[in-house]
């Protein structure tokens, strides 16, 4: 039977080695993680009015026995460096009464009136808040809660596990990444029998009777349904490694990035998808060949290009379309160039170009000694550039230096601070924090933050000197 009616509420191209690489991660289909950018009152990393950070909260759902908990724990060994803390929904089933109890076997706990959504909502709420929590302690055996309840103390993570934390639309409001464990029905259905019949002592016609009765019905009537909310689905659960991998990383990115961006508004990481990330893997990886490096090196660069281009003004524009309607859309900025700074700056002019028809491009070239020592040596820019808007090119910031002089020398010929945009596709954090510091209205795109920098001044995990990866003049 359904739980008695008080418990209820209201319910991408390249060579073929690239593209079988790239495939190994076809395993996670990405549906458009909804981070910081469409929840900022919800989202990960998000700074309370008394400065204090939200965790990170992410919901693991899918049917019963698909392999959540395993999922889970996969995530946590590799989180090691954070505090993490793990919620289970079945943790909040409601006790029952003894008149239930005495047909426990028709009594539908994969039903969402099973749980007491109410106490999960509050108990969440005060994690993120940054209050500890008492989580119920749920006997199975005795379908009760038992005492002493689980202490939690605050996290820098938060995973909830269930079947159903994607139904409530309350609890869905409270995550920052919802994945959604997708295991074939049959391999689910072999897995309750073994766990059911080894750890409940239940006969195999019980437990295929519960299926058939409750089990089954309600994932295709409550727990299927949630899939179109999860932001990544992963097939065949904890067997599918990549898929665990690559969410891990996309967290630590999350992680190490959101204090930056807190810090300094004016610094910009494009929103992450796994496409982005796989991209990153290939040029990061050192047996990378020269033809592969350029290729996704231009698919990104492209992608900080014409995120950068969002950041410059427009003016509002009428135009008749072809129905005789009038449409009310923007006009590009006009006045517009790029410098790149010499030599892997000019990397990142195509890119431009295909974008901006006609684009004038300048370039500056400064030859670097140690991790301070530079000194310009040329220049060639625009004559009229104090009147534009300026995209400054480099597809690295490590150190800040060579960024500094670079923009020190756009000031000199006029050009506002605030007019100035600086492309590049990774950043260090040190070189993020002698930029913003220094100039506070100048805006920094980048596609993602690594950890630092090294006892030689280079970014890691970074990607090598790109310049001699892009234009083939490296040692080999």
């Amino acid at each position: 039977m359904s739980p008695p009616a008080e418990h209820r509420k209201d319910a991408g191209l390249g060579s073929r080695a690239a593209e079988e690489r790239m495939d190994k991660s076809t395993g996670v289909h990405f549906s458009g993680l909804r981070l910081e950018e469409d929840k900022p009152t919800t989202s990960s990393a998000t700074t309370a009015q008394n400065g204090r950070v939200e965790p990170f909260v992410i919901g693991v759902a899918g049917g019963a026995s698909s392999g959540k908990t395993t999922v889970c724990d996969m995530i946590i060994e590799q989180l090691h460096d954070q505090r993490v803390v793990l919620i289970n929904q079945e943790s909040f089933y409601h006790n029952l009464s003894e008149e239930e109890l005495t047909q426990v076997n028709d009594y539908n706990f994969d039903h969402p009136d099973a749980f007491d959504t109410e106490k999960l909502l509050y108990c969440m709420e005060n994690l993120k808040h940054g209050h500890a929590v008492y989580i119920p302690n749920y006997d199975v055996r005795t379908n009760k809660s038992i005492l002493p309840a689980r202490k939690v103390n605050p996290s820098d993570v938060i995973i909830l596990e269930g079947i159903l934390i994607f139904h409530d639309p309350r609890v869905r409001d409270l995550m920052s990444m919802k994945i959604f464990v997708d295991t074939d029905a049959d391999v689910r259905l072999a897995r309750r029998i073994r766990r059911d019949t080894s750890e409940k002592s239940r006969d195999i016609g019980t437990v295929l009777d519960q299926y058939s009765k409750f089990v089954k019905p309600a994932f295709d009537d409550f727990i299927l349904p949630t899939k179109k909310y999860a932001d990544i689905i992963i097939p065949r659960g904890g067997d599918n490694h990549v898929a665990i991998d690559l969410i891990v990383q996309h967290i630590c990115t999350k992680l190490g990035q959101h204090d930056l961006c807190k810090l300094y508004p004016n610094l910009y990481v494009i929103h992450s998808t796994f496409q982005i990330r796989g991209m990153h893997t290939l040029i990061r990886d050192a047996q990378t060949t020269k033809h592969d490096f350029i290729f996704y090196s231009d698919r990104l660069i492209r992608l900080v290009v014409e995120h950068g281009l969002g950041h410059l003004p427009f003016t509002e524009k009428q135009v008749i379309t072809p129905t005789g309607s009038v449409y009310t859309g923007v006009e590009f900025c006009k006045r517009l160039c790029g410098i790149s700074v010499i030599r892997s700056g000019e990397s990142m002019e195509n890119a431009l170009r295909a974008c901006c028809k006609g684009i004038k491009i300048g370039k500056i070239l400064i030859h670097r000694e140690g991790d301070n020592g530079q000194q310009l040596i040329y220049q060639n820019l625009p004559k009229d550039i104090s009147n534009r808007n300026v995209l400054l090119l480099d597809p690295i910031l490590g150190t800040g230096n060579s960024a500094v002089q670079a923009i020190e020398l756009l000031l000199q010929k006029g050009v506002l601070e605030a007019n100035i945009i600086f492309l590049n596709l990774i950043s260090a954090p040190q070189g993020v924090h002698v930029v913003c510091k220094r100039f506070p209205r100048i805006k920094i795109v980048t596609s993602e933050i690594d950890f630092g920098l090294n006892e030689d001044f280079r970014v890691i995990p970074g990607m090598g000197e790109f310049g001699d990866r892009y234009f083939g003049t490296d040692d080999e």
